[in-house]
């Protein structure tokens, strides 16, 4: 049976270098997570504030922590100290105050700004065409930088469709890089690819993707992070 630590080996053979994997960690105790850092893995990713701030606390503290669920905006205070990037901002409001707590912790926070292009109702984020148009003050937080894109397509097995969910994010990302961007630096990340969808991702510009099953099998409910 393959490891954490050999299941990660196995797939950062097979990533291009330029691509970042984001182990998710969501639901998985804390001796898992220890192997994969054992294993070299530093990006881990969490779904919910209370269990992500729990291991925070336990855990490395070399780890790099993003949070890759809906944020709430009256629970962005409990990770704003920390957190490494916050792939789902899906509002002006959430932005907003993303940027009150980092002046708070006197940092700046690195986040993605989630398109929606998945067919389902119930996936969050921006409307494209709402994206192009708004998205110049989105860039005006002076404690916030905003690093790229993040976006899920839809839950199919029809593969032409999911091709062109991940070619119009990477229309949409260049769009941004080439206009309003261009002025600030270190937009250069666009998050998509998750464990059923990842090499087509990838093969269309991903520079990060999200695993959990395909790193640590299927998921355990459990609520016993230790």
């Amino acid at each position: 049976m393959t490891t954490v630590a050999e299941q990660i080996a196995i797939l950062k053979a097979e990533l291009p270098a330029a691509v970042t994997l984001v182990a998710v960690s969501k639901t998985k105790p804390a001796i898992m997570i220890k192997e994969a850092c054992a294993g070299g893995q530093r990006d881990f990713g969490e779904n919910y504030v209370q269990e992500l701030v729990d291991k925070e606390h336990m855990l490395p503290k070399d780890i790099r922590w993003h949070f890759i669920g809906h944020l709430q905006s009256n629970k962005v205070k409990f990770i704003a100290p920390f957190v490494h990037l916050i792939h789902a901002v899906d509002s002006v409001k959430l932005l907003a105050e993303i940027q009150k707590q980092a002046l708070k912790c006197n940092r700046i926070i690195d986040v993605l700004l989630q398109l929606h292009v998945a067919k389902e109702e119930t996936k969050f984020g921006w409307d494209v065409d709402e994206m192009l148009e708004s998205a110049g003050p989105l860039f005006q937080h002076s404690q916030v930088r905003i690093r790229g894109l993040m976006a899920m397509a839809s839950n199919t097995e029809d593969t032409i469709q999911i091709v062109h969910e991940f070619q119009h994010v990477k229309q949409v990302f260049e769009q941004l890089k080439q206009g309003i961007a261009s002025d600030h630096a270190g937009f250069d990340t666009l998050s998509m690819g998750m464990s059923g969808d990842w090499r087509i991702a990838v093969e269309h510009g991903s520079t990060m993707i999200r695993l959990g099953s395909t790193i640590f099998g299927q998921r355990n409910y459990s609520t016993n992070t230790h």
